[in-house]
C-alpha cells in the first residue's frame, strides 16, 4: 500500500482536518487546506507551491483529478488560487486551475476549468467541459460543452443532490478511514 504524499513546500506544510481522509496515493503539496469531512481520492494531485488552494468542509476530490495554481506577477498581483467551497463533488479526472467553485456543485468528469473562473453556487458542470479563463457560471444552472455554455436552470431535486452527493462521500471516506 502506497503511503500518502503530504509535503512541505518552502515555509508552507499542507493542512488537512482531522476529520478529512486522503487516500494514501493522493500528493499534497504545499499550501494547501482541506476541511473537514472532506475526501481526496486515488492518485488525486494537489499542488500548491506558487499560490494556495482551499477545500471547504464535506467536498470531495475524486480519482486522478490535478489541483493547481497560478503564481503571482506584477500583472496580476494575487495570481490565481484556487478555492473549493462547502459541499462539492469533483468528478474523476477533473483539472481546476486557479479558480472559485462555490458551495453545492458537481464538476463533471473529466472537465477543465481554468484560471479566474467562478463558479457560482449550486452549479452542475456536465462531462467533459471546458470552462475558459475568466469566465462566470451563474447559480442554478446546468453548463455543458468545450467550451461550456449554458443549458437550462436546474430542478429542486439537482440542487438537493448536490449535499447528497457531498455527503455520500464522507460517508465512503469514513469507511475507508476505518479500513
Amino acid at each position: 500500500m502506497p503511503t500518502l504524499s503530504v509535503a512541505p513546500y518552502l515555509d508552507y506544510q499542507p493542512e488537512i482536518a482531522e476529520s478529512a481522509w486522503v487516500h494514501p496515493s493522493a500528493c499534497v503539496i504545499g499550501q494547501a487546506t482541506i476541511g473537514a469531512h472532506s475526501s481526496v481520492w486515488c492518485n488525486t494531485v494537489i499542488r500548491a507551491d506558487v499560490n494556495h488552494i482551499h477545500i471547504g468542509y464535506h467536498s470531495n476530490i475524486q480519482d486522478l483529478s490535478m489541483l493547481h495554481v497560478s503564481h503571482k506577477t506584477p500583472q496580476k498581483p494575487m495570481g490565481a488560487p484556487l478555492i473549493i467551497g462547502n459541499y462539492v463533488t469533483v468528478g474523476h479526472s477533473v483539472i481546476l486551475h486557479g479558480c472559485t467553485i462555490q458551495d453545492e456543485c458537481l464538476i463533471g468528469m473529466g472537465s477543465i476549468v481554468m484560471d479566474d473562473v467562478v463558479i457560482e453556487k449550486h452549479v452542475m458542470l456536465g462531462a467533459g467541459s471546458l470552462v475558459a479563463e475568466g469566465k462566470t457560471l451563474l447559480s442554478g444552472h446546468l453548463y455543458l460543452g468545450r467550451p461550456a455554455k449554458l443549458i437550462r436552470a436546474l430542478t429542486a431535486e439537482e440542487i438537493a443532490y448536490f449535499q447528497y452527493s457531498a455527503q455520500h462521500y464522507a460517508t465512503l471516506a469514513e469507511n475507508h478511514a476505518r479500513g
